[in-house]
């Protein structure tokens, strides 16, 4: 049966919008694990001792949650992390708020500049952006190729019969119905990682809107978070949009096979994310997963950073509470891993384990090091 094209207002997607970012967005923003869900928010320097503080991305916080709670159970000690976006996380680091913050963007010059001293990115682990995408009536798996995937998101592709989306997927019964575009509204080391990927295979992307965390998007709606995106993708017929692919799972939404380099429709998976990530890692770790030349990897894939300051004692930090910060990420780097694969997320390779190990063993107390 055809799919008749449905219309909605831009009243009632802006409904969805608001309804999405109250629905996913606000109990995402401040999250705890591990700890007493009634306490007032704290910052570094007044919680107490057992309990540290991280915010920041929303790509890795289904990861985060099991590794805090399994982490509490091992050691006693408390990780409240909030799920606010990479930006968000980067903000709280630089005002000294927190004991961590997680990006999947490595700092800007800006903002490195605004900070003023050394800040360590420490790898956690990779995962997948999937597109993900609202089509009922759709029983084949769609498949996108990177100038397809650029025109939907510019705006040159409105409606999902078009024909250069017909033309790779041949056979395959398409709706007429629109296209109507979700993206994040805050600035996202998801959307970093998703924008770098279009820049790199799209002149017209690269040249405007570009690259970056937060972007001026040629069209669509924004949610808050990877929850708010499959919200509105979830909400709205004819919706598409970019999530990590843990959410898609959990969520049970369904999501493209994209076109690599090499010319392979791939599938994202724990499998072909780590594929992605097998390549050789600067001594800094930052380093861009996307578009990859891996035959058999998935395109894009990106790598989620904890961030520290090299130097521990600022603000009033203990030397204890430094020590449990460079503890907590050493035990996510080697005993944490084992917890990726179960939740959709590719472990650390050798080589970045290694590498990993190493900018922990930087970090100072008192131009001392910390990790021995």
């Amino acid at each position: 049966m055809k799919l008749k094209t449905m219309k909605i207002s831009k009243l009632s997607i802006l409904g969805l919008a608001v309804a999405a970012s109250a629905l996913f967005s606000c109990g995402g923003n401040n999250t705890k694990t591990g700890g007493d869900s009634t306490a007032k928010p704290a910052t570094a320097s007044t919680t107490d001792a057992n309990t540290l503080l991280g915010a920041g991305s929303t790509f890795v916080y289904p990861l985060f949650s099991k590794l805090f709670a399994e982490y509490d159970k091992a050691t006693g000690v408390k990780v409240n992390y909030q799920s606010i976006g990479s930006g968000g996380g980067i903000l709280q680091l630089t005002n000294k708020t927190i004991d961590f913050g997680d990006s999947d963007a490595p700092l800007t010059d800006d903002q490195a500049k605004k900070i003023g001293v050394d800040v360590l990115h420490i790898p956690m682990c990779a995962g997948a952006v999937v597109i993900s995408y609202n089509l009922p009536d759709l029983k084949s798996t769609l498949k996108l190729d990177p100038e397809v995937l650029a025109n939907i998101f510019l705006g040159k592709i409105t409606k999902w019969d078009d024909a250069a989306i017909a033309k790779i997927n041949p056979g395959v019964k398409l709706p007429s119905t629109g296209i109507f575009i979700a993206h994040r509204s805050d600035g996202s080391g998801t959307t970093n990682i998703f924008t770098t990927y279009l820049s790199k295979v799209s002149a017209d992307w690269s040249t405007k809107p570009g690259k970056g965390s937060a972007i001026n998007w040629p069209v669509g709606l924004g949610g808050k978070g990877n929850e708010g995106v499959a919200g509105l993708i979830k909400q709205t017929p004819g919706a598409i949009g970019y999530i990590e692919l843990s959410y898609a799972i959990q969520n049970k939404m369904t999501f493209a096979d994209l076109k690599n380099k090499s010319g392979n429709y791939i599938t994202p998976t724990v499998a072909s994310t780590s594929a992605a990530g097998n390549i050789t890692i600067p001594d800094d770790a930052k380093v861009s997963l996307s578009n990859t030349d891996a035959k058999d990897g998935y395109p894009i894939s990106g790598l989620t950073w904890a961030l520290i300051y090299k130097e521990q004692n600022y603000a009033g930090r203990t030397k204890d509470r430094a020590d449990k910060v460079v503890k907590l990420l050493w035990w996510n780097i080697h005993e944490g891993q084992k917890y990726c694969n179960d939740l959709n997320y590719a472990p650390l390779s050798t080589a970045a384990v290694a590498v990993a190990e190493k900018i922990l063993k930087s970090a100072t107390y008192d131009g001392k090091a910390i990790q021995q």
